[in-house]
């Protein structure tokens, strides 16, 4: 079976038809042509990046009369893509304010959006996740003058 993580659009009011499932695991065209896959998946600065930088790579390799090592940096970049190329697309979603609902597995995509409707159905008034807590700036200790020696200096203690 299949894990498939659920993100939600940042306004939650909106039908469940808008929600994103994406398949966490490996992506096989991800590892074979990276910029177009990014495109593909509307993740344009990373596709302009990962043109550019398998772009200098191979010129690099040429240049400098590597042979096959300028491919094979190459090949390490497309290796990362094929790996981690699910989670750059969750965090693209998540910088554009979508929120991580959950993760379903299931062994297609169909089945893995009927196992999530039927879970909403079952909690529709659930309240959404609380915001952050990021402790302000201003309310930190200041730090204490003195010289300190190494690691004999612990703030907040004489």
């Amino acid at each position: 079976m299949a894990t498939y993580v659920v993100m939600e659009p940042p306004s939650r009011g909106e039908k469940v038809d808008t929600t994103a499932f994406i398949r966490d695991g490996f992506t096989w065209l991800g590892l074979l042509v990276p910029p177009l896959w990014f495109a593909w998946n509307r993740l344009w600065i990373e596709a302009t990046l990962t043109f550019v930088v398998m772009a200098v790579l191979s010129m690099l390799g040429q240049g400098l009369g590597l042979g096959w090592a300028g491919s094979l940096l190459s090949l390490l970049v497309s290796l990362y893509v094929g790996l981690e190329g699910q989670e750059l697309r969750i965090a693209a979603l998540r910088r554009r304010g979508w929120h991580e609902w959950g993760v379903v597995e299931a062994g297609w995509l169909d089945d893995a959006d009927t196992r999530y409707a039927l879970e909403v159905e079952k909690h529709p008034e659930e309240a959404p996740p609380a915001p952050r807590m990021i402790p302000d700036a201003a309310l930190a200790r200041p730090a204490q003058p003195g010289m300190a020696l190494g690691l004999t200096h612990i703030p907040g203690r004489r």
